[in-house]
């Protein structure tokens, strides 16, 4: 697995071996950053189940101001840590978390942070996880913020209940067994650059 596109494209990525740990292929990351244009600069992005680090680290790659990475395995955050280091990536533009995501996102929220662009993708098949991270989301989103989703199933049979009304899907695809999304919170669809840009 690599890093696909930005300043560190073709970096090669270690995947270590955790339970649940589906990391995002090359091919469904390009998809993703050819729908999100390729340059990121400004944006403030989450990556709340960072797993392999793939998706934050694209994010980071392509200009993003600053990347949230949480992750509770310990394996699989030395991974990522030790790729932040290779990159030679500095804390201001990534910050890595160990801990649960839930509990990160609800202290973030309180704390009043926002982001541009955020990542959900739980450990494969975790529809309950997936459900309570979305209930959790919009208070963390900034005005016309997107929102990727991966799981299992597509949207909106994978929604959390009440999703539906909240989020819109704007791009979707599917990899094998993997459906992956695009979302704009729909209280803010018409109000934010990035959302306006990709519909456009």
């Amino acid at each position: 697995m690599r890093i696909v596109g930005g300043r560190w494209k073709r970096t090669p990525l270690s995947v270590p071996a955790v339970a649940g740990l589906r990391p995002t292929p090359d091919r469904v990351r390009e998809t993703l950053f050819n729908w999100l244009g390729q340059d990121l600069s400004g944006l403030r992005c989450l990556d709340a189940f960072s797993g392999s680090g793939a998706l934050g680290l694209e994010a980071a790659s392509r200009g993003a101001a600053h990347v949230l990475m949480i992750e509770r395995d310990r394996v699989a955050m030395a991974a990522i840590r030790s790729a932040i280091e290779r990159l030679g990536a500095t804390p201001a533009q990534i910050e890595l978390v160990a801990g649960d995501a839930l509990a990160e996102m609800r202290r973030r929220a309180g704390a009043g942070e926002r982001f541009d662009l955020v990542f959900v993708d739980p450990p494969f098949g975790d529809e309950a996880l997936l459900t309570e991270a979305m209930r959790r989301l919009p208070p963390l989103l900034a005005p016309g913020a997107l929102v990727y989703v991966e799981c299992a199933t597509a949207w909106p049979e994978s929604a959390a209940p009440g999703s539906q009304a909240q989020f819109r899907v704007v791009r979707a695809g599917r990899a094998g067994a993997v459906h992956y999304h695009l979302l704009v919170h729909e209280t803010d669809a018409g109000d934010g650059t990035a959302a306006k840009e990709l519909q456009a």
